[in-house]
């Protein structure tokens, strides 16, 4: 299974360093010295990862190979991708990685089907949960305990409890009542349920 960890972006001074925009929860294990990286355009890889650090908040890296700036800059816009073994979990049960959740049918509590997840939306405040209606329109789920309370691998489902208008804007309650426990959720940062981990790269 091939998953989308990073992307990289400008030169940085002028020994080979590139910054790179994170598109992992565990860069540590993805974007590690040693870690042998797969490139969209191919042409551009297989990098192996020689060193990394964080400079100004942003993560560097430097490549086997890439030894001055010149190098750095031919690899702006590359995509890197980890190969991973497409039954290996993250180490917290409340985590997933995105391949796992990419196709599940997103159902109510009562098991009315809402639709289908087809993508998971890395976003600095938290994640989101692309989900296809069946008449082919998309909402958008905050990836959080409060709204989306269970993950059911087993039987390919995830279940959500939206509040009201988040699916139907015309369930929306007066006053902005559903803006409002979605901002709740938003604030929430993530910190109190599910995660994604990693970016799938076919769903990106």
């Amino acid at each position: 299974m091939q998953l989308v960890v990073g992307k990289i972006g400008r030169a940085h001074g002028i020994r080979g360093d590139v910054s790179v925009e994170v598109r992992t929860d565990e860069p540590e294990l993805r974007l590690g010295p040693g870690a042998v990286l797969l490139t969209d355009p191919a042409s551009a890889g297989p990098l192996t990862v020689e060193s990394g650090k964080v400079h100004s908040g942003r993560l560097l890296l430097r490549f086997a190979g890439v030894n001055d700036r010149n190098g750095a800059e031919a690899l702006r816009g590359t995509v890197l991708i980890a190969e991973v073994d497409p039954e290996e979990r993250p180490d917290d049960p409340d985590e997933y990685y995105d391949h796992q959740l990419i196709g599940l049918d997103v159902v109510l509590l009562d098991g009315t089907l809402v639709g289908e997840l087809t993508e998971v939306l890395h976003l600095p405040y938290q994640d989101l949960l692309t989900v296809e209606k069946s008449d082919g329109t998309e909402v958008l789920v905050p990836f959080v305990s409060q709204i989306v309370p269970t993950i059911d691998l087993e039987n390919q489902r995830a279940v959500i409890t939206p509040p009201p208008g988040l699916i139907d804007p015309e369930q929306a309650e007066v006053a902005g009542g559903a803006s409002a426990q979605v901002a709740e959720s938003v604030d929430a940062d993530g910190e109190d349920g599910a995660e994604g981990v990693d970016g799938a790269e076919e769903s990106k």
